[in-house]
C-alpha cells in the first residue's frame, strides 16, 4: 500500500488553510499561497487574478463569511510539480464542486488555478469515480 504523495499532502494542507476565514483575511498569507499567475473562476462565473482576489478578500469592508465545509477531497500528483485537487464545499446551504491546480515553485507549493461550480444536492449531481 502506498501513502499519499508529498505534493498531494502539501496541496491538501494549503487548500484547507485557504478555507480558514483568518487566512482568507490576511494579505501576506494569501500572497504566499497564491501563485503570481493565479486565476480563479468563481461560482458566479467571474474571473479573478491574484491581485483582485487578495484585494477582495482583505480590503476594508470585505465580506467575512464563515468557513466553508469541505468534503470528498481527492488529489492526484500529475507530475513532480503539479497536483490537481477536487472537492465539494458547503456554506449555509450553498454547494459547490471545486477544482484546484497547485504548482511547486521551488520554494513551496502555490495555488495556480481554482474553479468553483455550484450544484444542487441530488444524487444525479454526484457521480462516483470508478474506484469509489
Amino acid at each position: 500500500m502506498t501513502g499519499t504523495p508529498p505534493g498531494v499532502a502539501a496541496a491538501v494542507e494549503g487548500e484547507l488553510r485557504l478555507l480558514d476565514p483568518a487566512v482568507r483575511a490576511c494579505a501576506d498569507v494569501l500572497a504566499q499561497v497564491l501563485h503570481p499567475d493565479y486565476r480563479e473562476i468563481d461560482s458566479t462565473g467571474r474571473i479573478w487574478d491574484r491581485d483582485a482576489m487578495i484585494a477582495s478578500l482583505t480590503g476594508q469592508g470585505a465580506p467575512r463569511p464563515g468557513p466553508l465545509t469541505a468534503s470528498r477531497m481527492r488529489g492526484v500528483q500529475l507530475d513532480g510539480g503539479q497536483v490537481h485537487l477536487t472537492y465539494d464545499t458547503e456554506r449555509k446551504g450553498h454547494l459547490a464542486h471545486r477544482s484546484s491546480l497547485w504548482l511547486f515553485t521551488g520554494t513551496g507549493w502555490a495555488l495556480y488555478f481554482h474553479q468553483a461550480t455550484p450544484f444542487a444536492a441530488t444524487a444525479a449531481d454526484i457521480v462516483p469515480r470508478a474506484d469509489d
